[in-house]
C-alpha cells in the first residue's frame, strides 16, 4: 500500500511536542510491514545541517494557493525505509519558530497545497494520505477537487488524525476565498463555518474519509461540550468514521537498559543501576541526595489544561508528605512564579527548572519515582508511558489516553496510581497513598515498576489499528493478524476452504434418508408407481443383484453355488467400486446406500412376490439376464 503522511513537524528532524514522535515512529512502523510510506513535512530553518547534507533535491514547481503562485522545492531524504519530502520556501518556512507567527494560515496553507501536488510531479500515487491536526487540516478538502484533475489522486483517499481538538485554525471569513482558494460554497453550504468563522479542522473533519484521534477514551470524550471545545456536535456528526487510536512509543529509543543520557543503566531485571540514577537526579537540580526519599516528578507545559492549578493550590499538602519534587517545563507565567516560590520556600526538597532541556527530562524520566500529571484534558501523552518505561510510576487523572495506559494500584497488572475528579484533594490523597506504598511495601512497588517496564506500548498494534482503517477505506485487502502480509490468497484463512466444503459435505447426505423415509412411506400407498421412481438407479443394482443371488441359492445344488457364488461376490465388490468412480462425494454414496437397501430390504421380506418383478430398475434386469444365460451355458 502507498502511504503519504503529512504532519507539520516529524522526530527527528523538528520537534516541538507529541506530533513530532507520532510522524517520526508511525511512518517507520508502517514500513516495517512493508509498505510503501513517505512523509512530507516543511523545510524550516531548525533543521540542522546534519539532515541537510543527507537531502537531495528533487525538482520545484509553483503552487497555485488563490491568487498567488509561491515556488515550491522539494528535497529527499531516505530513512529507515520511510522516504521524507521536504517542502522548501523560505519566505514561509526560514523562521525561529515554527509556529505562531501572524501569517500561520497562509503558511500552513500553502504547506497544504503543496502536499496536494507534489505527487503529480512523481511517478508514485498515494492510496492513502494521512494527515494530522489543523496545519494540514485543509489537505482533505483540497483533495475533494484535485482527486478529478490529478491523476495521481485519483482514487487517493484520507485519512485526518486529531492530536489536540483544542487548536482548529480558525481564522475570519474574508480569509476563504482570497488566502485558502476556496470557493464560497465550503461556508455557505457548512463545511467550513463556525460562529461566523472559517474553522479548518471542522471541515477536515467532513472532508476526510476516516477520522482518528491517539487515544479510545479520548473519542469517546469528544462527543461532550467540555472536551470538544464547541466541535461536539460536528464530532457526533461524523461518529460513524471517528475511531480512537493509542499512541506509542519507540521502545528501542526509550530504554534505560541502553539509554545513553542515564547516569547508570539497568533493566526490569536488575533495577539497581536507578538507584544512581536517583542521585544523580538530586545533585543536577539542587534536591538533598537521600534514597530513602521519593521524588515527585512533572514535565510538561505549565497551563492549565495539564493540572498545573490543582497542583500549585496544594504544594504544601504535596509537600507535607516526606516526598521531594522537581518540575521541567514552561508554560503560564502564574504557574513558573509558583513553582520559583515553592523552590525558595522548601530549599533542597523542591526544585523548578522552567526550561526545556532533553538531556534534564532524560535524567528525571530515569532518576524519580513517581510521574505526576493531573491533566483536565490529555488526548494521549507520552511522558506516562515513558516514565513507566524508566520503572518510575505514574500518578495520573482518569482521562484520555492516560487512563488507557495506566491501570491503577489494586488491580490485576497495576502500573501505577490514578483518581478520577478534577480535585486537588483527591490528587494528594492519591499522593499519599504511593509515597506511603513506597516506604512500607516494597514488594508490591517492584511488582508495580515491573509491570509498566514490561508493558507493550510499542508502535506495532496501533500500526496495526491504522491498517485496518487504511484497508476499510480503500476496500484493499490486507491480512487481519498481521500488518500487511498481503492479500488474503496468500494467508492462512485459504487453506480452511476444504474444510467447510467437507462439513457441509458431511451435512448434505443427513438430508437424502429424510427423503427416502418419506418416500418408502409413500411407496405404502402407492406402491407400483412409487417403487419405479424413488430407487436411485445404482443401489436398485446392488439390491438386483443380491435378489438374483437368493434365487439362484435357493434353486441350485450345493456345486453350483460355490461356482455362482464367486462372481455373486465379485458383484458385491465391484459395483460400489463403480459407484466411487462416477460420483466424487463418496461420504453421499456410503451413507445413503445402507439407508436405500436397509428400506429395500424390509419392503423385500413384506411384499417378496411383487418386489422382485417390480423394483428392479431397466439395468439391473439386463444383469440378471445376463446371469440366467451363463448358468444356462454351464448347465448345457
Amino acid at each position: 500500500m502507498n502511504i503519504l503522511f503529512a504532519a507539520s513537524e516529524v522526530a527527528p528532524f523538528i520537534k516541538t511536542g507529541g506530533l513530532a514522535d507520532v510522524a517520526g515512529s508511525l511512518p517507520q512502523a508502517l514500513a516495517a510491514c512493508g509498505h510503501d510510506v513517505r512523509v512530507i513535512l516543511p523545510l524550516y530553518e531548525g533543521i540542522g545541517q546534519e539532515w541537510r547534507s543527507q537531502m537531495t533535491y528533487l525538482f520545484n514547481f509553483h503552487v497555485r494557493l488563490a491568487w498567488r503562485s509561491p515556488y515550491c522545492g522539494i528535497f529527499e531524504l531516505k530513512r529507515d525505509n520511510v522516504t521524507y519530502y521536504f517542502v522548501d520556501n523560505e519566505y514561509y518556512f526560514k523562521r525561529s519558530s515554527i509556529y505562531g507567527h501572524y501569517d500561520d494560515g497562509e503558511r500552513f496553507a500553502f504547506f497544504s497545497r503543496a502536499i496536494i501536488e507534489t505527487p503529480g510531479h512523481l511517478n508514485w500515487h498515494p492510496e492513502v494520505l494521512h494527515c494530522n491536526d489543523w496545519q494540514t487540516a485543509l489537505v482533505p478538502i483540497y483533495l475533494l477537487e484535485e482527486r478529478h484533475r490529478v491523476p495521481q489522486l485519483y482514487d487517493t483517499k484520507s485519512v485526518y488524525t486529531i492530536h489536540n481538538i483544542e487548536y482548529q485554525g480558525r481564522y475570519g471569513k474574508q480569509t476563504l476565498e482570497d488566502l485558502f482558494g476556496l470557493n464560497a460554497g465550503y461556508f455557505n453550504e457548512h463545511m467550513l463555518r463556525y460562529h461566523g468563522d472559517v474553522n479548518l479542522m471542522k471541515g477536515a473533519i467532513y472532508a476526510a474519509d476516516y477520522v482518528t484521534t491517539v487515544s479510545p477514551t479520548y473519542a469517546e470524550e469528544l462527543q461532550y461540550p467540555f472536551y470538544a471545545h464547541g466541535l461536539e456536535g460536528v464530532i457526533s456528526d461524523n461518529r460513524h468514521k471517528l475511531r480512537g487510536i493509542l499512541n506509542g512509543i519507540d521502545a528501542a529509543l526509550y530504554d534505560p537498559a541502553h539509554d545513553q543520557g542515564l547516569t547508570q543503566n539497568y533493566s526490569v531485571d536488575d533495577l539497581s543501576g536507578k538507584a544512581a540514577c536517583k542521585a544523580a537526579l538530586q545533585r543536577a537540580v539542587g534536591l538533598n541526595e537521600d534514597p530513602n526519599v521519593p521524588i515527585i516528578a512533572c514535565i510538561s507545559r505549565l497551563v492549565k489544561h495539564k493540572g498545573f492549578e490543582l497542583v500549585t493550590s496544594s504544594i504544601h499538602d504535596i509537600m507535607a508528605t516526606n516526598a521531594q519534587m522537581v518540575v521541567l517545563g514552561t508554560g503560564d507565567w502564574n504557574f513558573e512564579e509558583a513553582f520559583r516560590q515553592a523552590q525558595a520556600q522548601y530549599p533542597g526538597r523542591f526544585s523548578a527548572n522552567i526550561m526545556y532541556s532533553a538531556s534534564l527530562s532524560t535524567a528525571i524520566y530515569g532518576g524519580a519515582d513517581l510521574f505526576l500529571m493531573p491533566s483536565v484534558s490529555e488526548p494521549c501523552g507520552l511522558s506516562q508511558i515513558i516514565a513507566m518505561r524508566y520503572g518510575t510510576l505514574p500518578v495520573v487523572r482518569e482521562t484520555g489516553g492516560l487512563r488507557d495506559t495506566v491501570r491503577p494500584c489494586g488491580v490485576d497488572n497495576a502500573t501505577g496510581f490514578s483518581f478520577a475528579d478534577i480535585n486537588a484533594h483527591d490528587m494528594v490523597w492519591v499522593i499519599r497513598e504511593a509515597v506511603n506504598l513506597y516506604h512500607n511495601d516494597k514488594y508490591t512497588w517492584n511488582a508495580l515498576q515491573r509491570a509498566g517496564m514490561t508493558a507493550d506500548f510499542s508502535w506495532r498494534s496501533s500500526a496495526e489499528e491504522y491498517l485496518q482503517v487504511y484497508n476499510w477505506i480503500t476496500g484493499l485487502d490486507m491480512h487481519p493478524f498481521g500488518m500487511g502480509l498481503g492479500p488474503f490468497e496468500d494467508a492462512a484463512p485459504v487453506e480452511e476452504t476444504p474444510a467447510v466444503e467437507s462439513a457441509d459435505a458431511v451435512e448434505q447426505p443427513v438430508e437424502a434418508p429424510a427423503a427416502e423415509e418419506v418416500k418408502a412411506d409413500e411407496a405404502k400407498e402407492e406402491a407400483p408407481e412409487v417403487k419405479e421412481e424413488a430407487p436411485a438407479k445404482k443401489p436398485a443394482r446392488k439390491t438386483a443383484a443380491k435378489k438374483t443371488t437368493t434365487r439362484k441359492t435357493k434353486a441350485k445344488a450345493a456345486a453350483e453355488e460355490k461356482a455362482e457364488e464367486a462372481p455373486a461376490a465379485e458383484v458385491k465388490e465391484e459395483v460400489p467400486a463403480a459407484e466411487a468412480k462416477e460420483e466424487t462425494p463418496a461420504v453421499e454414496v456410503k451413507e445413503e446406500a445402507p439407508a436405500a437397501e436397509a428400506v429395500k430390504a424390509e419392503e423385500v421380506q413384506e411384499e417378496a412376490p411383487e418386489v422382485k418383478e417390480e423394483a428392479p430398475a431397466k439395468k439391473p434386469a439386463r444383469k440378471t439376464a445376463a446371469k440366467k444365460t451363463t448358468a444356462t451355458r454351464r448347465k448345457k
